[in-house]
C-alpha cells in the first residue's frame, strides 16, 4: 500500500501493555509517469488470518526457533540494498527490542497527525429510541444472566449460547432485552426463538462458527435506524498494539457481525509496533464502536465522527514515526552527526526487507517465475520444503507435497486453509495440476501481485545502488526527473540545475522510460539474466502485466528530532503512548545515570517509503531480520 511501512523485526521477550483488552529509449524527452501506489507493502503473503482467540492473545514466536529460522533468511545484500549517502561513522543498537519502541501515527489527507485522544461519542449519536416508561437497560437483565453473558463474551465457550425467557412478552420488552445484551456485551448477537409456546431471546457469540451458520439460516438481522442527515460512514482513530491492521479489522468485523469489507482505510500499519490510524466503517454507530472498548485486547477506538465518504488506499500524506533504538554504542557526537545528516541529506529510498518475506524462499523468486510464465516453478517455490524452522503443520504439509504431489493429502496437513499454501493447494485440488494459473487465482489478488511487485523492487534497489556507485549524490546527464506527471531525461545543461533529490528511477514495466546513461542499459541486462525481455513486460495474464512506475532515489524526512536517553530496566517502555495519556498515566522517567543508553528519534515520511531504511542510514547496520536476530540474541544472552 502506498504508505510508510516499517519492517517487522524480531524480539526475544514478550511484552504486555496498554489496552485491557516498453522499450528502452536513449533520448526520449518525456514519458507519462505512473504515480507509485504499491498496495502490497504490508507484510508477507504467508501471513495467516488468525482465529479470534489467537488474535486476542498474540503470543510471541519462540526466540530460539525464530533465531534458527532466520539463519536461512535474507540479508540486505540479497535484495540490492548496498549503499549509504552519509559519511558519518555508524554505531550499533537494537531496533524493536520491544514493540512499544516503534510508534507510528498516520498523517491524514489534510496533513494532520492522527492521534487517539478522545473516547467520547458524538452528540448526534442516537440509536432507535425506546419508550421512556420502560425500565433502564441495566435493570432488564438479572445478575445471573449477566454472569452467564459475561462468560460467553470472554470466549469461555465460543460455540455456546445463553437462553433468556421473556415472561412479560411484548415487542417493546424484547427490543429492550436485545439492546441491553448488545450494549452491555459487545461481541454477542441475539435472536428470538419460540419453544413449547414460550419465547426466548438467545444470545450467542458473533465469532462462533456454529452460531454464524445458524444465524445465516434465519431471517436477516434487524436494520438499525440511521438519521438521513448523518454521514453514512463513522470515521474513528484505531489505536493498536502488536497487531496487524487486517487482523484488527477482522476482530472488529467479528464483534460487530459485519463483513471486513465494510471497513476502509488509507494504508496498513506494521504489526510489531504501536500504531494509530484512521478507519471508516459503513453505518455502524459510534456508540456500538465505543462499547467494543470494554472487551478488546490491544485495540482502542476513539475520535469518532460521521462523514459522507469512506477512506481510500493511498489517500494519506504519510506517517510520523517515534522510534527507540536501545543499547546504542555511539557517542553523543556520533548520534548528532548521523541525525543531522538524515535531516539535511536524507537516505536512499530503498524498498525495505519487509517487501521480500522472511523465509529461505523469497517473494521475488516467485515473482520472477510468474513473469517468466513458469507456473511449475511457482508451485514448487511456494510448496516445496525449505530450510529453517517453520510451524510444524507447514513442515508436514510441504513434506506431504514433496512425497505425493497430492494437493488433497497436503491440504489435510493444514489446520488453517487460509494461508497462501492452503489456498494454492485448494486451487490445485479443484482445477488440477494442469490448470495452475486458475488454481493460483484462488490466492487473493493483492497477495498474488505482491510477488511480482517484490521482483520489481529488487530490480529497483539493485539499479539504484549501481546509480549511486556510478555517479554519487549529484544529478547527471541521462538521469530522470518528473515534470508534473511525465518523466524527462536530463541534458548535461539541465543536470547542473537539479539535485539528487529531484532524481527518480523507474520500476521496470511497459509504460516507463529508462535513464539514457549506462544504468538504463543495466536494466535490460539484469532482466535478460533473469530470462525476461524488458521490451515485453505485458503478460499473457493481464493481472501480471507490469506497467512500471517512478520512485525518488533520495528521501529527506521532515519533522526530524532526537535525544539520547538513559535507562536501567530493559523491560520498561520509553515512549508515552496515546493510550497511556488517555489513562492519565505518567510519562516515562529517565535516569540520567542509567546503565543503558537509547536513541529516541522522531521523523515524518511520505507514502511508500520505509522507516527502517532511514534508521539503517543512521546506524549503518543491516536491518534484515537475520542480522537483527543475531544482534538481539547476543544482547539478550
Amino acid at each position: 500500500m502506498a504508505e510508510s511501512e516499517p519492517v517487522t523485526l524480531p524480539v526475544q521477550a514478550g511484552e504486555k501493555r496498554g489496552c485491557s483488552e516498453d522499450k528502452e529509449e536513449e533520448q526520449t524527452p518525456s514519458k507519462k509517469a505512473k504515480i507509485e501506489s504499491d498496495q502490497d507493502n504490508g507484510g508477507s503473503p504467508n501471513q495467516d488470518e488468525e482465529e479470534l482467540k489467537e488474535e486476542a492473545s498474540d503470543e510471541e514466536e519462540d526466540g530460539e526457533t525464530f533465531a534458527d529460522m532466520m539463519k536461512h533468511g535474507l540479508t540486505e545484500m540479497d535484495v540490492g540494498i548496498l549503499k549509504y549517502v552519509s559519511d558519518h561513522e555508524g554505531f550499533s543498537g537494537i531496533l524493536k527490542e520491544r514493540y512499544s519502541d516503534f510508534v507510528v501515527h498516520e498523517i491524514n489527507k489534510q496533513g494532520k497527525i492522527v492521534h487517539l485522544d478522545d473516547l467520547s461519542i458524538p452528540a448526534d449519536d442516537q440509536e432507535v429510541s425506546v419508550t421512556e416508561e420502560l425500565p433502564k437497560e441495566s435493570e432488564v437483565l438479572t445478575e445471573e444472566q449477566k454472569k452467564q453473558l459475561s462468560e460467553l463474551q470472554l470466549f469461555s465457550n465460543k460455540e455456546g449460547s445463553v437462553f433468556i425467557e421473556v415472561v412479560d412478552d411484548t415487542k417493546e420488552k424484547r427490543t429492550l432485552v436485545h439492546k441491553a445484551i448488545k450494549t452491555q456485551f459487545p461481541g454477542l448477537e441475539t435472536k428470538t426463538e419460540e419453544k413449547e409456546g414460550r419465547k426466548f431471546i438467545v444470545a450467542y457469540h458473533a465469532a462462533g462458527k456454529k452460531a454464524l451458520a445458524e444465524v445465516k439460516s434465519t431471517a436477516a438481522p434487524r436494520k438499525h435506524f440511521w438519521p438521513k442527515n448523518r454521514g453514512s460512514f463513522c470515521h474513528f482513530a484505531l489505536y493498536k498494539e502488536n497487531k496487524d491492521t487486517m487482523d484488527a479489522i477482522n476482530v472488529l468485523s467479528k464483534f460487530l457481525r459485519v463483513r471486513p469489507n465494510m471497513f476502509s482505510y488509507m494504508g496498513t500499519k506494521d504489526k510489531r509496533a504501536i500504531t494509530v490510524q484512521e478507519i471508516a466503517v459503513l453505518k455502524i454507530t459510534a456508540e456500538r464502536l465505543a462499547h467494543l472498548n470494554n472487551c478488546l485486547m490491544n485495540l482502542k477506538l476513539g475520535n469518532f465522527c460521521y462523514k459522507k465518504h469512506p477512506l481510500k488506499l493511498g489517500e494519506l500524506q504519510g506517517n510520523h514515526f517515534t522510534v527507540v533504538i536501545r543499547n546504542i554504542s555511539g557517542t553523543v557526537e556520533q548520534v548528532d552527526q548521523a541525525m543531522t545528516s538524515l535531516r539535511q541529506t536524507g537516505f536512499i529510498n530503498y524498498y525495505g526487507m519487509q517487501r521480500f518475506g522472511t523465509t529461505a524462499v523469497s517473494t521475488q523468486q516467485v515473482g520472477r517465475a510468474i513473469l517468466k510464465n513458469d507456473w511449475k516453478e511457482v508451485v514448487d517455490l511456494i510448496l516445496k520444503p525449505r530450510p529453517g524452522a517453520e510451524k510444524e503443520f507447514l513442515v508436514r504439509c510441504r513434506e506431504e507435497w514433496a512425497k505425493t504431489q497430492d494437493p488433497e493429502a497436503a491440504l489435510k496437513k493444514l489446520p488453517n486453509k487460509r494461508c497462501v499454501e492452503g489456498q494454492l493447494l485448494r486451487g490445485l485440488s479443484m482445477y488440477g495440476k494442469k490448470n495452475i494459473v486458475t488454481a493460483f487465482g484462488l490466492i487473493p489478488r493483492n497477495n498474488r501481485l505482491m510477488y511480482i511487485h517484490s521482483y520489481q523492487s529488487v530490480v529497483w534497489n539493485t539499479m539504484v545502488s549501481r546509480r549511486i556507485e556510478a555517479f554519487g549524490l549529484k544529478a547527471v546527464e541521462g538521469d530522470l526527473v518528473l515534470r508534473g506527471t511525465t518523466a524527462h531525461v536530463l541534458s548535461a545543461e539541465e543536470a547542473e540545475s537539479h539535485s539528487i533529490h529531484d532524481i527518480v528511477m523507474p520500476l521496470p514495466g511497459f509504460d516507463v522510460i529508462y535513464p539514457s546513461h549506462h544504468i538504463g542499459a543495466g536494466y535490460r541486462e539484469l532482466l535478460s539474466a533473469d530470462g525476461l525481455d524488458i521490451n515485453n513486460m505485458r503478460h499473457k495474464v493481464k493481472d501480471y502485466s507490469l506497467a512500471g512506475a517512478y520512485r525518488r532515489v533520495i528521501i529527506r524526512p521532515t519533522d526530524v528530532s532526537w535525544e539520547v536517553i538513559r535507562y536501567d530496566d530493559p523491560r520498561i517502555s520509553l515512549v508515552h503512548s496515546d493510550f497511556e495519556k488517555l489513562e492519565n498515566k505518567p510519562p516515562p522517567v529517565f535516569n540520567k545515570e542509567g546503565k543503558y543508553r537509547a536513541l529516541k528519534m522522531e521523523f515524518s515520511l511520505p507514502p511508500s517509503t520505509y522507516a527502517t531504511m532511514a534508521i539503517r542510514e543512521v546506524l549503518k547496520l543491516d536491518t534484515s531480520i537475520k542480522k537483527q536476530t543475531q544482534l538481539n540474541t547476543v544482547w539478550f544472552n
